[in-house]
């Protein structure tokens, strides 16, 4: 039976994260979190315009783990609140829809939208 390898790079990136999950605080958390999904929207915008079905979809699923994450660090009440719940919301159910039919102008616009929050929590 044919075993597929590891990949080195995937490996080395998964140790990256890791550490910088294990050094960071909170606010940092949440900076990486934007990072990882912007990244991976990325990634799946070069591997559908290279016909690479397998890494564009591992690209979404990656970028909803991201967004999930972001989800769950949401806590209490309020105007600011609710509307992260509603921002993350939204994404994910157009990533998701993008799933199955792919729609670059879509992912492009809410990648920008994310890249232009992280920046401003850097920022800030």
């Amino acid at each position: 039976m044919l075993r597929a390898r590891p990949d080195p790079r995937a490996a080395y990136r998964r140790v990256e994260f890791d550490a910088r999950v294990a050094t960071s605080d909170p606010r940092q958390l949440v900076a990486l979190c934007y990072e990882s999904f912007v990244t991976e929207l990325g990634t799946a915008l070069f591997a559908a315009s290279r016909c690479d079905m397998r890494m564009k979809s591992e690209a979404l699923m990656r970028a909803i783990a991201a967004l999930t994450a972001l989800q769950l660090g949401v806590r209490g009440d309020g105007a600011v609140v609710a509307a992260l719940h509603q921002l993350y919301a939204s994404a994910r159910d157009a990533v998701l829809d993008n799933v199955l039919n792919f729609d670059p102008a879509t992912i492009t616009r809410i990648r920008q939208d994310f890249t232009e929050i992280a920046a401003a929590l850097v920022g800030a």
